[in-house]
């Protein structure tokens, strides 16, 4: 046999050789040629229909949500209260996305529940290429002018201009994050359309969907609940926040002043403070540095700190009572009720006080003062929000409670001044322990508390209840004749005019701080501080959006502290001015607070 009778195909009715011999026969198709009908026929019908309803996984997006998922990623890269970096910016942007897709899904499920006519074939291949050739373009020019938006933003903070933004990465995170929301929200559904078959062998119909949809909910908030977040997010901050607590900063020692907690004579073993309380007490000015800072004799200040498992037990169960017992007793030895203010403070959910806070009171007086605080979780800010937010408000009211019934058993005319002080949950423990700002006034001499969280009583209540005309990032309350705001305290707490009666409540509260602003409300309602005008330091480039304002100030609390005071939560040497307005020592000037406030800004120490 020739080649030619090799490659003729016999026609099986006959038997003769059928179709193109070798010199009449195409070529056969090349790999390009073979790629570029593929392409065309995708970009003909650029989806894919599942081929049977048992797909619940392996199936193609939903047009509708992914063009909301998109929608809500695209507001997502406006700015928020304070500048982030790009690979938060992706997590937003993922998050906000996923958060979309589930609402496009859940609406088009319920137009095909009431829609008979859905559209056809031909209408849904445009839609699907006008999306493909929109959305990545939109995207990547989006993103783009976000970092435009981002420089704006830093440089309204007093941050250098200068700025990595990467495009692909923050597109590729938001990518990879809603792609594995979907992926688990579909293995959800499998599980539970597999539970419903199950059931139904059992049971009716109706009783089977609804035992298989509440056994598939409560399985979700389970394990949510209990195993990711709390033997899971909770179990491991709780551990990394134990093995902190027994260490110290470096450049911490052992106090050698028998006026602090852990020196000598002390109650409370150096051991027994923690973390953040050996860094309290620790880093305590000597009388020498005030003396050289003031010209004049000083004494060595008080600080006295009470872990949260104090080393001596008493006979009353009632919540931090041996704490607040305890502490007294250890003021009582240090001479605390002989100086001339005496200031409680609130603490963080560390325990941590802000050392800037309290050397501006040491230095004011020159160490004629007594800081008491105690602690009620050595666990994360944020954690303890979450888990036991109570129990700083029952610390800091049962501290109150001993050192004022300490306070009426002396002469009245031997009591230091009672002021109380906190940042952050450390000012939401101190106004819980009052609960009105009518309480604050008639139960102390004055107070300093920065950064309030937007759930605390007192600060809500002054926003709130402000003067007509002021707006809720420096609010005026009652003319500011006890109480006032200020970001920049220099300027702001000399406004109004009206006088300025004692005692005093001074909040710094920078209207860029997450930690002030940051509510479930933002969720679904537009909130107040976006209202014009806006605050000195936001851009106007911000803009609210249902859910996405609300992860992007979540996210801004986690970078909070990426800027300088007087910007997101920090609050640098601010309090020095504070403290000059609620308790200024006698002969105190303008230029003194000037002189203190530079030299706490600028000064190296070990915290």
């Amino acid at each position: 046999m020739t080649s030619t009778d090799r490659n003729a195909r016999p026609d099986r009715s006959t038997g003769a050789p059928s179709g193109p011999g070798p010199d009449t026969a195409p070529p056969a198709p090349g790999a390009a040629a073979r790629l570029g009908r593929r392409c065309l026929a995708v970009a003909r019908r650029p989806y894919w229909d599942r081929p049977s309803p048992a797909y619940r996984v392996r199936r193609w997006p939903d047009l509708t949500a992914l063009c909301l998922a998109t929608l809500f990623f695209w507001s997502s890269l406006s700015p928020s209260l304070v500048p982030r970096p790009w690979y938060l910016q992706g997590i937003v942007g993922g998050i906000t996305a996923a958060i979309g897709y589930a609402l496009g899904s859940t609406l088009a499920w319920l137009v095909r529940a009431v829609v008979r006519r859905l559209p056809g074939e031909r209408i849904r291949a445009r839609c699907w290429q006008a999306y493909w050739l929109l959305a990545p373009l939109a995207s990547v020019w989006l993103i783009s002018e976000s970092a435009r938006m981002q420089r704006r933003l830093r440089v309204l903070q007093d941050l250098p201009p200068s700025l990595t933004w990467h495009t692909p990465m923050i597109a590729l995170i938001a990518l990879a994050l809603l792609a594995l929301a979907l992926l688990l929200a579909r293995l959800v559904r499998l599980g539970a359309v597999t539970l419903i078959r199950l059931l139904g062998r059992l049971l009716p119909r109706p009783a089977a969907y609804a035992t298989g949809a509440l056994l598939t909910a409560l399985a979700v908030l389970v394990g949510v609940r209990d195993i990711v977040y709390d033997r899971g997010i909770v179990d491991l901050a709780d551990r990394i926040a134990a093995a902190t607590n027994g260490g110290t900063k470096d450049g911490i020692t052992r106090p050698v002043s028998r006026s602090v907690s852990g020196g000598p004579g002390s109650l409370l073993p150096w051991e027994s403070l923690g973390y953040e309380g050996r860094n309290f007490t620790g880093s305590t000015p000597s009388r020498a540095a005030l003396t050289a800072w003031t010209g004049r004799p000083s004494r060595d200040p008080v600080r006295v700190y009470v872990p949260s498992t104090p080393p001596v037990a008493f006979a009353d169960d009632r919540p931090f009572a041996a704490q607040a017992a305890l502490a007294v007793r250890e003021l009582d030895r240090t001479g605390a009720f002989d100086r001339a203010v005496l200031a409680v403070a609130g603490t963080t959910g560390t325990g941590w006080v802000d050392p800037k806070v309290a050397e501006a009171l040491e230095y004011l007086h020159g160490g004629d003062t007594a800081i008491v605080a105690v602690q009620y979780s050595y666990l994360p800010s944020w954690v303890s929000f979450l888990v036991d937010k109570e129990k700083a408000g029952q610390a800091t009211r049962a501290l109150l409670d001993a050192v004022r019934a300490r306070l009426d058993t002396l002469p009245a005319g031997r009591r230091p001044k009672l002021v109380v002080t906190g940042e952050s949950l450390g000012a939401y423990a101190v106004e819980a322990s009052f609960g009105t700002a009518r309480a604050l006034l008639d139960g102390t001499d004055g107070a300093l508390l920065m950064g309030p969280p937007d759930f605390s009583p007192i600060s809500r209540e002054l926003r709130r209840d402000r003067d007509p005309g002021s707006p809720v990032w420096r609010p005026q309350y009652r003319g500011g004749s006890h109480v006032r705001f200020g970001q920049f305290p220099a300027a702001d707490l000399a406004r109004p005019a009206a006088v300025w009666r004692h005692p005093r409540v001074v909040y710094l509260q920078n209207a860029s701080d997450p930690v002030v602003w940051w509510s479930p409300a933002l969720l679904l309602d537009r909130p107040a501080w976006l209202s014009g005008p806006l605050g000195p330091d936001i851009t106007p480039d911000i803009r609210w959006f249902p859910f996405v304002t609300f992860w992007q100030t979540s996210v801004d609390m986690a970078v909070s502290y990426g800027v300088d005071a007087p910007h997101g939560h920090r609050y640098g040497a601010g309090a020095v001015d504070g403290w000059a307005a609620v308790v200024p020592p006698d002969g105190w000037t303008t230029a003194d607070t000037t002189r203190l406030r530079a030299f706490l800004a600028h000064r190296d120490a070990p915290y």
